[in-house]
């Protein structure tokens, strides 16, 4: 479990989540753009389980850290995590991948471009 520090104030989400938001958070903020977030979390006094809503991007403070919630589940969503995992693959730079194969020369188009000089 992790416990998120956003805004003066902190909660309690699972591990994967907390991690899932903030790597969105960084790329959000590559791209100098923000998006509000809802994440269930759980509060410390009385053990509660509701949503917040994080502002995320260039801007955010956000700090977590692991802790040890005695008595509590482990906050779990699956399909947020997911959906962060990929909103942040889809910010990330695109890499060109060098392929060892060898160019297939036999669907070249026939043209020879001095046929028009």
């Amino acid at each position: 479990m992790r416990r998120i520090y956003y805004a003066g104030d902190h909660f309690l989400t699972g591990t994967a989540i907390a991690e899932a938001l903030v790597a969105y958070a960084a790329a959000l903020a590559r791209h100098d753009a923000a998006e509000a977030v809802e994440v269930p979390v759980r509060r410390e006094l009385d053990g509660r389980v509701g949503v917040v809503s994080f502002l995320v991007g260039p801007a955010s403070q956000i700090v977590t850290e692991e802790v040890q919630a005695l008595g509590y589940e482990e906050l779990r969503d699956d399909a947020l995590v997911a959906h962060l995992r990929e909103r942040t693959r889809a910010l990330a730079p695109i890499h060109p991948v060098a392929t060892t194969a060898a160019a297939d020369h036999q669907d070249a188009v026939g043209y020879d471009w001095t046929d028009e000089v």
